[in-house]
């Protein structure tokens, strides 16, 4: 007997036409399930996947920020369950083809990279690395990255990435880009005031169009290959 999954808390993008189509979880920046995390989901929608963008935060208001960083750090909290439920949820859905990988940002890059076997296809967007990445990637699914060359908290991370994938002989597509700092996918800035000081000097938060543009290509290309086969 299938145990049926109750609906988590989030944010379902569906695409045109008709269905199945293979699905993905999206995982949400340090700022939460915020507009910019939504324009992510309804465009991953649009290159036809049913994207479901889980609320980590929705039952933990309270220090939730500081115990996410802490869940990815160790490999260990509440988090993961929420990942797993979501995941699960969408392969269960007429509309899905069984077919799931992961789409994450900032935080939720890292809670990826931390759950890599447990997908079909992952795409790590400027996602902090794991203290042991060989382990990580250890019987993991194919990963598409894209790291930005100004965000001085992940100097070098997708030479590393790209590195330990090889090693383990995983498919793989990570990038470095250059003129992009952190959060460069973003359509608009979402970093709060109290974040400014770091977000600008260190990770060079924001926009950097020419650059989100060739990763969402890449992203598109690389799920496609991996989750519509």
């Amino acid at each position: 007997m299938v145990r049926a999954v109750n609906r988590p808390a989030g944010y379902l993008a569906t695409p045109a036409g008709e269905g199945p189509w293979p699905g993905v979880v999206v995982i949400h920046e340090i700022f939460g399930l915020d507009e910019e995390i939504r324009i992510h989901t309804d465009r991953l929608a649009a290159m036809g996947y049913l994207a479901f963008a889980v609320d980590l935060f929705a039952e933990r208001r309270r220090l939730c920020t500081a115990r996410a960083l802490k869940a990815v750090a160790t490999g260990s909290g509440p988090e993961y369950a929420d990942i797993a439920t979501a995941r699960e949820w969408l392969r269960a859905q007429d509309g899905c083809t069984g077919r799931v990988g992961v789409v994450g940002f900032c935080l939720g890059g890292g809670f990826a990279l931390m759950t890599l076997p447990d997908w079909d296809a992952a795409a790590v967007n400027y996602g902090a690395l794991p203290r042991r990445l060989g382990s990580a990637v250890g019987g993991s699914c194919p990963v598409v990255g894209s790291y930005g060359g100004r965000d001085r908290t992940l100097p070098g991370a997708a030479r590393k990435l790209a590195a330990a994938l090889r090693e383990a002989d995983v498919a793989h597509d990570v990038k470095e880009y250059p003129a992009a700092g952190h959060s460069f996918l973003n359509e608009h800035p979402n970093a709060p005031a109290w974040a400014a000081p770091i977000a600008g000097a260190l990770m060079h938060v924001g926009p950097e169009p020419t650059s989100a543009a060739d990763a969402w290509v890449r992203i598109d290309a690389f799920l496609g290959e991996h989750l519509r086969a």
